[in-house]
């Protein structure tokens, strides 16, 4: 699909540098581009996406995943004192946030989870085409994975696009980070009751929350969350708790 049917991206460098302070380079275009193309053609057979209009889709799932992680785009790699990050990505579905995070920050892995096999495998078919070599792929669910001891408490940030609420997403990224690793949730909408509720269950799983950073998005105006909690203690061992009930008893 490399045709001149595909429409292509907007490049918009002043907007990446406005609101981010960073933009791509000419190969993280070219890898962006890809990425677009192959999820348009994907779409053919699997559900990936509603948004497929090239400003949406620039809009909605590129910069809206790298604005998640804007303070590690602005830190740089090359001031980073600490060794490689290792980020996970829960629920990661077409991908996102977790592959462009990973074409941004090329020096750092990323492990996307999905519990849906053939969203796995349609990522894995398209990791070469994209030649994203510091991407690992798992099936599993939150709640399986921050139970086994090769993944619990193994990574420095964990991101996860708010599906449940923001309690239930919590117990899902906490228990996977390192002890001062940080959990990045997107949201859209957000309230002071939500506060309130995240305070409580972020305490019982040994974090805090660091900060709530509210913006719009720059061409269609939207407003947008980014929650995001720090791990400062050991998360109690019964936590995530079994399969299915973070989402029917919240925290």
């Amino acid at each position: 699909m490399n045709d001149s049917t595909t429409p292509s991206l907007p490049e918009l460098p002043e907007i990446w540098q406005q609101t981010l302070n960073w933009q791509p380079t000419t190969k993280q275009q070219v890898q962006l581009q890809r990425l677009y193309e192959l999820i348009l053609e994907g779409n053919q057979k699997l559900n990936l996406t509603r948004i497929t209009d090239p400003q949406e889709f620039w809009e909605k799932h590129l910069w809206d995943s790298l604005r998640g992680v804007a303070l590690l785009l602005r830190v740089g790699q090359k001031d980073l004192t600490s060794p490689l990050h290792h980020f996970i990505d829960i629920g990661t579905g077409a991908g996102f946030p977790g592959i462009p995070v990973a074409i941004a920050l090329p020096d750092c892995t990323v492990t996307l989870v999905d519990s849906t096999r053939k969203k796995i495998a349609f990522i894995e078919n398209i990791l070469p085409e994209l030649k994203l070599d510091n991407v690992k792929t798992l099936i599993g669910r939150a709640e399986e994975i921050g139970q086994q001891s090769q993944y619990r408490q193994n990574y420095d940030v964990a991101m996860i696009r708010a599906v449940s609420n923001a309690p239930v997403c919590a117990e899902y990224t906490l228990p996977l980070l390192k002890q001062g690793g940080l959990a990045i949730i997107y949201r859209g909408n957000w309230t002071e009751e939500e506060t309130t509720a995240l305070t409580d269950a972020v305490k019982l799983l040994g974090g805090e929350i660091e900060a709530i950073e509210q913006f719009t998005t720059p061409l269609s105006k939207s407003l947008r969350h980014c929650l995001y909690l720090r791990k400062i203690a050991t998360t109690p061992a019964k936590f995530p708790r079994a399969v299915g009930i973070p989402t029917h008893k919240p925290l």
